[in-house]
Formats: structure tokens, C-alpha cells, sequence
């Protein structure tokens, strides 16, 4: 574990460095990503810190069965990591859903969660994804919409 990072941030620079780290965490923090037994060459994490540092990564959380056999990919969600202002990456965040753009690749872009993607999505078409009233004012207009 690195005591500049928490989580799984910090076990990745135990493994592979800070710097390693720090650029996964710029690349897909915020997202669930899948860690594979090998990584390919256009893999993004082969892309993210080099071939090397890949191998290294991979090892780490690699699982093997009680026959020792490899498993598939380990599916993690990387933590954002100092991604810089909350402010401003949701103001970035805002701008990228305005522009159209899918919400899971601008809270990659914004350096936030999905789950902040979908949230200001559906508070900016007028939703609201907290759970309300089941027969509330909502509710009503619904049910007057299906009814004319």
C-alpha cells in the first residue's frame, strides 16, 4: 500500500509507482475498467503506462484457480485520484452532456464517476434520479399524460 494515495490507487503505485498511478487515475479514474491476465498492445493500460508496467499491473491482480489456472479479467473501479477541483470538473462534466457526449466518456473526461454523469443528466433534462414519491406530484402528471 502507498501512503500518497488510498485504496486501490495506493496499491497500484506499491506495485507499479506513483507515476503509474497517477496517469491510470487521469485516464479512467471515475470508471469501472477491466484488468486483464495479459494486456495487449492497443490495451488501454498498455497505452496508459507502457508495456512493462502493464505486466507488472496484471501480475498483481491476477487470480489464479485452486488448480492454478488463470482466471479471466478483474473488474475494478479505479478512483478518480487528485483529478484537481470539484468545481471545475463539473462544470467540464456539464459541458461535455450538453455537447452530446455519452456520460460514461465525459466523467472520464471531467475526471468524476458515471454515477455523477448520470445524475447531472437527468437534473438537467428536468429528472430527478433520487427516489420520490411513488403517487407524488410526478406521479400525478404521469398519469394524466397517459390518460389524454
Amino acid at each position: 500500500m502507498n501512503d500518497d494515495l488510498p485504496g486501490l490507487l495506493g496499491e497500484i503505485a506499491a506495485v507499479a509507482g506513483l507515476s503509474a498511478a497517477l496517469a491510470i487515475a487521469e485516464r479512467v479514474g471515475g470508471t469501472r475498467v477491466s484488468i486483464p491476465v495479459r494486456a495487449t498492445e492497443g490495451h488501454w493500460l498498455v497505452q496508459t503506462v507502457g508495456r512493462e508496467t502493464a505486466e507488472k499491473i496484471c501480475d498483481h491482480f491476477r487470480i489464479l484457480s485452486p488448480e492454478g489456472r488463470e482466471s479471466g479479467a478483474v473488474h475494478v473501479v479505479i478512483p478518480r485520484g487528485p483529478a484537481g477541483c470539484l468545481a471545475k470538473a463539473r462544470r467540464r462534466l456539464a459541458r461535455e452532456l450538453d455537447a452530446g457526449t455519452s456520460a460514461r466518456e465525459a466523467a472520464r473526461r471531467a475526471g468524476l464517476s458515471e454515477r455523477a454523469a448520470f445524475r447531472m443528466r437527468a437534473r438537467h433534462r428536468g429528472g430527478d434520479d433520487s427516489q420520490g414519491d411513488l403517487f407524488g406530484e410526478g406521479a400525478t402528471k404521469a398519469i394524466k399524460r397517459v390518460g389524454e
